[in-house]
């Protein structure tokens, strides 16, 4: 069975897509899972530690900071070293354009992309004790399966993901994101996109379906431990934790649903690779910051990793990273005077 590890990776990849059509139905059932309380906010803040990297070509920079697309209002003010690197950058750059993002037309096209186009419906593809639990998950809340019926098990299973982060206190509109989004759009900082909003959705709709319907048994299967989940990721993050980045999202997913991730990760890594490349090659000396999900950061398959190995000055900027023992699992050991990640 999958790991909900393989779920948690979503949340650093492409939810903040998904928050642009979860359909009500999904959210309110969400709301019968039992969640864990919720930790009393300590009496002095501490910024999370950013997943922030320069990479330099001589004249130019691009900063590459990872994201967590839904947080909370406890998560700002953002780090000291954050806010260097945004207010040295001339421009930024997203996964989506803020433009594509906040199209009205967004939310149909989503939906679109999730209906099936082969005359199946959830019902046929789910097998029975998969169909059975959903019935019975939806129902809490007075919903059925037919409100859902017309969606393939990726929109389902993000639906479902992204109702129980609202339940919890997590908001897209809270993510980094859209946080930084607002900040350049009233700043009249330019931003601008890697891919298409159109992109990202081809990305989702063509996991195969088998691993569809095995990411939504996990999430059918135990419900109840994704609040302890969602909170472990958290953390991870907020602790710029690379390690444990890793190990609860990227290296699972690897594992039980490799074509889940090629597809949302290593395919889109190297359609923006010669973008950032492109970047860092053009005359001038004007530095951006690229804001993508943290999945897209780490392992071999990451920005970050490959960037490097295309020659590039790479190093971490992290001010509160000396407490830090030991690299984590993407980063060679091979560069002395790059801090441990």
């Amino acid at each position: 069975m999958q790991s909900l590890k393989v779920l948690a990776a979503m949340l650093l990849a492409v939810s903040h897509v998904a928050s642009a059509a979860v359909e009500p139905v999904a959210r309110h059932a969400l709301q019968a899972i039992p969640s864990q309380p919720v930790a009393s906010q300590t009496p002095e803040y501490v910024p999370p530690v950013p997943l922030l990297w320069k990479v330099s070509d001589g004249d130019s920079a691009l900063y590459l900071l990872g994201s967590f697309h839904l947080l909370k209002d406890g998560d700002y003010p953002l780090s000291e070293d954050v806010e260097l690197a945004y207010a040295d950058a001339e421009a930024l750059v997203f996964e989506i354009s803020p433009e594509a993002l906040n199209d009205p037309a967004a939310p149909a096209k989503f939906l679109s992309a999730a209906a099936y186009d082969d005359n199946q419906t959830l019902s046929k593809v789910l097998p029975p004790r998969l169909r059975e639990k959903l019935r019975r998950l939806l129902a809490r809340q007075g919903g059925s399966i037919a409100r859902v019926d017309g969606y393939e098990p990726w929109f389902v299973n993000l639906s479902l993901l992204m109702g129980l982060s609202q339940s919890l206190g997590f908001s897209a509109e809270q993510g980094l994101d859209r946080h930084l989004m607002a900040r350049a759009g009233a700043e009249g900082k330019p931003a601008s996109g890697l891919e298409m909003f159109e992109d990202q959705l081809r990305a989702l709709d063509s996991i195969p379906m088998e691993e569809q319907v095995v990411g939504l048994a996990d999430f059918l299967d135990r419900p109840q431990e994704m609040p302890t989940t969602l909170a472990a990721l958290h953390q991870a993050w907020r602790d710029g934790d690379i390690g444990a980045l890793d190990a609860l999202t990227r290296l699972e997913m690897l594992e039980k649903t490799p074509e889940t991730y090629r597809t949302v990760n290593v395919a889109r890594n190297e359609a923006w690779l010669p973008q950032l490349q492109a970047r860092l090659e053009a005359p001038g000396d004007d530095d951006t910051l690229v804001v993508v999900g943290a999945l897209h950061l780490l392992g071999e398959d990451g920005l970050v990793a490959q960037l490097r190995n295309k020659g590039y000055d790479v190093e971490r900027i992290c001010s509160a990273c000396e407490a830090v023992t030991s690299p984590g699992p993407e980063q060679p050991t091979t560069d002395p005077e790059s801090p441990p990640l």
